[in-house]
């Protein structure tokens, strides 16, 4: 398998999510949260939150709400066991809330290698809209995808 840069430019669908308070109620205790405006509605509202907020790396999930959401690394020629999460970011536009229906789409954005191939880097940017279609936050994350000893 070798990742080229033909890929650039790339698009594939993501997931639709509707946020509930307990899904971020469940988030918020799985991640240790201690402040009550992301597991307390009358907490977030007097801190101006018109319900529970999102917490910032809860928009991770969404592209995940898709039947297979690895089949395009498979699609690709990926190998699943080569595949190391390198990076996360996050460009915020807004504030989601509990009751938001949020969708995400990707695009590959970057691909190039390191250690003479070794070690080659599939970059996608996704974009995370409202049920309106405007932006909430940008997701861009970096795959590390590892060459097998003996495989080409």
């Amino acid at each position: 398998m070798t990742l080229t840069k033909d890929l650039i430019g790339s698009s594939r669908p993501g997931g639709t999510l509707l946020i509930t308070r307990s899904r971020l109620r469940l988030f918020a205790l799985a991640t240790g949260q201690q402040d009550p405006v992301f597991t307390d509605v009358d907490a977030a509202r007097r801190a101006g939150h018109p319900d529970l907020p999102v917490p910032p790396t809860f928009y991770f999930g969404v592209e995940l709400e898709v039947p297979d959401s690895f089949s395009y690394l498979a699609d690709l020629g990926v190998d699943l066991r080569t595949v190391l999460h390198g990076e996360q970011e996050f460009e915020y536009h807004r504030t989601a809330h509990a009751g938001d229906q949020l969708t995400s789409s990707s695009v590959i954005t970057d691909v190039y290698e390191k250690k003479a191939g070794a070690l080659q880097f599939l970059v996608t940017d996704s974009p995370i809209v409202d049920h309106v279609g405007e932006p909430v936050v940008t997701l861009r994350n970096t795959l590390v995808v590892r060459r097998l000893a003996g495989v080409q």
